[in-house]
């Protein structure tokens, strides 16, 4: 690899253009555009159909997006039928302004103005490139000659617009904005406003577009605030982003730029576009939402957005793509998980409405997605937290600190030898098979007790191979009692040392009682559960489990 072969493309401006960097967050949404339609559309391998396109063109009405690039018109029949689809029959919202982009060429200009006739909003999106590559690559010409083509193309278009039926606004775009000398960009853009002389009735869009990411996103944030304090008519005036992500800062670049005095930003949902793509306006506008400024943009059902994006676009979500990705609030890792579960309890604990969980940045609730399908996700690395957390939340299980432990280490020793992830009904059933009422030898067929002082005593018949005993026992309580008749019965030596118990679900009588025993010998521990109406019921379920797992030297 020889870096010697590159140089630096681009034009920073003078050091005094660095205001944006006084200002921490963004404070409102900018205009949002989505060129799904025409950028998204046309990098894709097979384009989408007519159909295809009306129905990402309802999700975007959906989402939020009153600004909407459907195509350019006069590159194929069917970006002309859609066009003339969405106007003759009457689908673009009195709020929404249809755009249409058009090259500086009189007789894709003219064509365009064909497509757009009686459209009730639509923006006139022409462009032509000014970089120092194109003009000496590919065009040929010098910089006036390069000007006068911006100049001709906004006179056409001021021209038809005052011929054809509809209501039009005009954008123009320097295209390679980043690799053409920022005054002289700035030149053009003045020359085109002077044409459209911009006013309270007409505001005129100028956009700058990223076509190639070529600096650091500080450098275009501060060509961006020169041209923001440099362009004539500033007023009305709306100073357009078109970030591309060459460098993968596209995101950075855009947030950067917006500091800088932008207005308004052009994207792609999930960053769909030539080459690397263009701006996220998902991430974009979940960053602003993260920090408490409402987008205007909703995304409160992501797996509906993504199934729809990659059913019509054939393209696919990557699992980590920030907010939308299958995995992006998934959390593997023990220590994630524990901080995780605990966070949550905290919050429920403390009736807490903002949003401050460890290692989660918004709540996954928000864009549609649950706690225990989308953050806690069990596989080999898991740890206790967030597999206790699982049953808690899921099955209404809240096992002792230990007990958690220990049935960590069985899932995962599972996970870890068929290399997969564990779904949480795989989890409960791991628990119920090793922990819960399981059946043992020994049953409990009859009980009663009564209290003398600060002692229980207790008449307990047991059944082993079909045969009862009777016992007489006492202890400092009914489960001590009964576990001290149970010892007597089997002459077995170990310590209760672990005994839980809470109430599962509903209210008095009705809810279902949980218990969770723990007996050391020193072989270790043996953890037992058990459930049942009746605490004293599920307690004597969790001490024959838990007497059960000991005694085949289970778990």
């Amino acid at each position: 690899m020889d870096a010697s072969k590159y140089r630096v493309g681009y034009f920073p401006v003078d050091k005094k253009y660095n205001k944006w960097v006084t200002k921490d967050h963004i404070e409102a949404p900018p205009t949002w555009c989505s060129v799904d339609m025409r950028d998204g559309n046309q990098s894709l391998v097979i384009p989408m159909s007519l159909e295809e396109k009306l129905e990402y063109y309802k999700v975007l009405l959906e989402v939020g997006f009153k600004e909407i690039e459907v195509g350019f018109p006069a590159a194929s029949e069917t970006e002309y039928e859609f066009l003339r689809t969405l106007i003759d029959n009457n689908m673009i919202p009195e709020d929404v302004t249809v755009q249409v982009l058009t090259q500086c060429r009189e007789h894709i200009i003219r064509k365009t103005f064909d497509a757009c006739k009686g459209a009730p909003s639509a923006i006139i999106h022409f462009y032509n490139s000014t970089s120092v590559a194109q003009r000496e690559q590919v065009f040929k010409k010098s910089k006036e000659e390069i000007k006068q083509i911006a100049i001709d193309g906004a006179k056409l278009v001021k021209q038809l617009a005052s011929e054809y039926e509809g209501n039009f606004r005009f954008e123009y775009s320097p295209e390679s904005f980043t690799g053409t000398e920022t005054d002289y960009a700035l030149e053009v853009c003045n020359a085109v406003l002077d044409v459209l002389e911009p006013g309270p009735d007409n505001n005129v869009i100028i956009n700058l577009p990223v076509t190639v990411e070529m600096s650091m996103p500080h450098v275009y944030a501060s060509q961006v605030e020169y041209m923001s304090e440099n362009l004539k008519y500033r007023e009305h005036v709306t100073v357009s982003l078109h970030p591309h992500n060459d460098r993968g800062t596209g995101v950075a670049d855009t947030e950067l730029a917006l500091l800088a005095g932008a207005d308004r930003v052009e994207g792609t949902l999930f960053g769909n576009g030539e080459r690397t793509g263009n701006v996220d306006i998902i991430t974009l506008a979940m960053n602003m939402y993260s920090h408490g400024v409402d987008p205007k943009l909703d995304f409160s059902d992501m797996n509906t957005l993504v199934e729809t994006y990659e059913r019509c676009t054939r393209m696919h979500v990557y699992e980590r793509a920030p907010y939308a990705g299958a995995l992006v609030f998934a959390a593997f890792s023990g220590s994630h998980q524990d901080a995780i579960a605990k966070g949550m309890k905290y919050r429920t604990k403390k009736n807490l409405y903002e949003w401050n969980v460890p290692y989660i940045p918004i709540d996954p609730k928000d864009i549609g997605r649950t706690y225990d399908a989308d953050v806690i996700r069990v596989n080999s690395q898991s740890g206790k937290g967030g597999i206790g957390y699982l049953l808690e939340q899921t099955f209404g299980y809240n096992l002792p600190p230990k007990m958690r432990e220990h049935l960590s280490y069985l899932c995962k020793n599972i996970s870890d030898h068929e290399h997969r992830e564990l779904k949480t009904e795989e989890i409960f059933e791991i628990f119920e098979k090793n922990y819960l009422n399981l059946p043992g030898a020994i049953e409990v067929t009859d009980f009663d007790f009564m209290r003398e002082n600060e002692a229980v005593k207790i008449n307990i018949t047991f059944m082993q191979n079909g045969e009862e005993t009777e016992l007489e026992a006492e202890g400092n309580g009914v489960l001590n009692a009964i576990n001290n008749a149970l010892k007597a019965y089997t002459g077995k030596t170990y310590t209760l040392q672990v005994y839980t118990q809470h109430s599962m679900q509903g209210q008095g009588s009705g809810s279902v009682a949980a218990s969770y025993i723990g007996l050391e010998t020193e072989e270790g521990m043996f953890w037992g559960s058990g459930t049942d109406t009746d605490i004293i019921k599920a307690s004597t379920n969790a001490l024959l489990s838990a007497f059960a797992n000991m005694t085949k030297g289970g778990n």
